[in-house]
């Protein structure tokens, strides 16, 4: 695996292997790298020829007072899991490597944008949708690997791409979680042994009203119903919102088409986000359901 801190050595690895025709993946993150990001990096490894993993805490995306400067870093596990989830090329870049001095050009993402975590978050997929625009410019991947926990991301990323004909393909890879259900996440480590225990709730409330739609119920006043009861146990609750999996939008009355069940709250200062995908007929698998479709 190589280790590259600049793109303009990144450039010239990433062209030979072009060349070569090589297919390449990426795999963006933020480091503090868990299951979930080995999942991504695996499916990347098993589908490509060679695997670029970016880490890069992307200060743009953090609104004041959030936790920027107390994201969790381990630099050390990161890249060992790298190595064993089979990456090629670990991009570490700096800050100013990204945004250089007098930046000033945004990707703005539009509606899909202001629902779920951008009605409590504003700027933040503005700093997504920018530094992952600047990510695929710089690595120009065949495909890019997301995780399905950062539903709204995938949905905002997807249209962004589709928008200005960005040839990359973008891959939704399930949600790992833990054997009791808990999500991974990097924001994860903030929880304490009790805050842990309580988190479970997220899961417990969504799994719950998916039981109930696997069990036929379609009624999305009576799933959300469901799904609230043990979100009790949170701090604060966010959000909690069915909406449509490809436009975001709230789903009144039946569920007759492929939804998103998406949950935010707070355990303790930690905030954490999950979502589970309903859909009403079988589909093909999670990129199939989640497909882009037309405007």
């Amino acid at each position: 695996m190589r280790v590259v801190r600049t793109i303009a050595d990144l450039r010239p690895l990433l062209r030979s292997l072009k060349e070569a025709g090589k297919r390449i993946g990426f795999v963006p993150t933020m480091g503090f790298l868990h299951e979930g990001h080995g999942a991504l990096i695996r499916q990347s490894a098993a589908r490509c020829d060679a695997t670029v993993v970016s880490i890069f805490v992307n200060p743009t995306q953090f609104g004041p007072g959030e936790d920027l400067v107390n994201y969790p870093r381990d630099l050390e596990r990161d890249q060992n899991l790298c190595l064993e989830a089979d990456a090629s090329v670990l991009f570490l870049p700096e800050v100013s490597e990204v945004y250089p001095t007098g930046f000033q050009t945004h990707i703005e993402p539009g509606p899909l944008a202001e629902p779920l975590c951008g009605r409590f978050r504003p700027g933040h997929f503005r700093g997504v949708a920018t530094v992952v625009a600047k990510f695929f410019n710089i690595v120009q991947p065949d495909l890019a690997f997301f995780g399905q926990k950062d539903f709204q991301q995938t949905v905002v990323i997807r249209r962004m791409a589709r928008d200005l004909n960005l040839p990359v393909e973008i891959m939704v890879v399930p949600t790992v979680r833990e054997s009791d259900g808990l999500a991974l996440s990097s924001r994860n480590a903030h929880l304490g042994e009790a805050g842990r225990r309580r988190a479970l709730c997220l899961s417990a409330g969504l799994m719950a009203a998916k039981a109930a739609f696997d069990q036929g119920q379609r009624d999305a006043a009576r799933l959300l119903e469901i799904a609230r009861v043990p979100l009790s146990g949170v701090d604060s609750l966010q959000y909690l919102e069915l909406v449509d999996a490809h436009h975001l939008e709230p789903i009144q009355g039946a569920v007759d088409r492929t939804a998103a069940l998406c949950v935010a709250a707070y355990v303790g200062s930690t905030r954490l986000i999950d979502n589970v995908v309903l859909a009403p007929s079988a589909v093909e698998g999670l990129n199939v359901s989640l497909s882009p479709q037309s405007a």
